[in-house]
């Protein structure tokens, strides 16, 4: 297990090099200057110059990424901004955790709603429920979320004032964009917690549980949806990956100070090293999701564990032979 996480942390390197390496060469191949979007039109080209001087612009493209990259690995320097200067890395560092805070509530909204739907559909097939939850779950990839967002911002905020709409200054502040977002995010789980339930609810193990007199409650929790697990997670997974990086409408429309309306100003404003800084960030952050969603198969299937726990006793046995011989 050590050497699975150790080889899956080493192919974090080659995805971050290409991604930063797609970043610069990308926006180096935009139409238009920083410097001209950051001083404006009247400036002048001694002060584009300068400008260009002091950001390391006038260098080589080879050149700007190589000395890039070393101030990340030695130092975790993202660079200043263009606009206003600061640390791009205290910047990000400041936004991210409410970024990583709107995407976990959303994740645990589409999870609870999804799954808890999804279950209801798959083992009540062919009934209204069934039916209900299908209709509910293609709405859910229907309806825009800026749209979405504005009708709870009306009917929660203003209408009824039970949450605030804009900002971010407490656990309040985060129900309404995380609605937003969680619940069409529940329609992918909801299709897919169903389909991995009629995936095992008619596989002989299940008649044979259902056979020896086993409660109800206990088949569908203990043994049909734990089988159903592996890609309800690997769902929530890619969720969560894919908000991380997805917020820049929701913060926008709430007014939520995170790194996906940083990245959205930064857009704008042709800021390069607070689009690069967040763009790097961001997959570093799916990197990790990703191995945490792997290791959590090893945690809810023991397939997975036997599979692991076999490919090291070959290598020990493989040792050993070797050595004897």
């Amino acid at each position: 297990m050590g050497k699975y996480i150790l080889k899956r942390i080493l192919w974090m390197i080659p995805v971050v090099i290409g991604v930063s390496l797609l970043v610069f060469v990308v926006l180096d191949l935009s139409p238009g200057e920083p410097a001209r979007m950051v001083l404006g039109d009247q400036a002048t080209n001694e002060d584009v110059a300068e400008f260009n001087h002091k950001y390391g612009l006038d260098e080589p493209l080879l050149v700007q990424y190589g000395k890039y990259m070393y101030r990340i690995v030695t130092k975790f320097d993202f660079g200043e901004s263009y606009v206003n200067g600061r640390s791009v890395t205290a910047e990000i560092l400041s936004r991210f955790p409410k970024t990583f805070i709107l995407a976990l509530a959303i994740t645990l909204i589409a999870t609870v709603i999804g799954v808890l739907l999804g279950m209801l559909a798959g083992l009540h097939r062919g009934s209204l429920i069934d039916s209900f939850v299908q209709v509910v779950a293609v709405l859910g990839v229907s309806v825009p979320e800026f749209w979405l967002g504005l009708l709870l911002i009306l009917f929660f905020g203003v209408r009824l004032r039970w949450f605030p709409v804009s900002g971010f200054y407490g656990p309040q502040y985060i129900v309404l964009p995380a609605m937003t977002v969680g619940l069409i995010c529940s329609a992918s789980t909801m299709r897919i917690t169903r389909s991995a339930v009629l995936d095992y609810i008619n596989e002989d193990f299940i008649r044979t549980v259902r056979a020896k007199g086993q409660a109800e409650g206990v088949i569908t929790w203990k043994h049909i949806f734990k089988n159903a697990l592996i890609p309800i997670v690997t769902n929530i997974g890619s969720q969560f990956a894919s908000v991380l990086g997805g917020t820049i409408t929701t913060e926008t429309v709430f007014a939520i100070p995170g790194l996906g309306k940083m990245l959205k100003e930064a857009l704008t404003s042709r800021d390069y090293p607070q689009i690069r800084g967040a763009v790097i960030m961001l997959a570093i952050i799916v990197c990790v999701v990703n191995l945490v969603v792997d290791l959590t198969y090893t945690a809810i299937d023991p397939r997975i564990r036997a599979e692991f726990a076999g490919s090291s006793g070959k290598k020990r046995g493989r040792s050993k032979g070797g050595a004897s011989a």
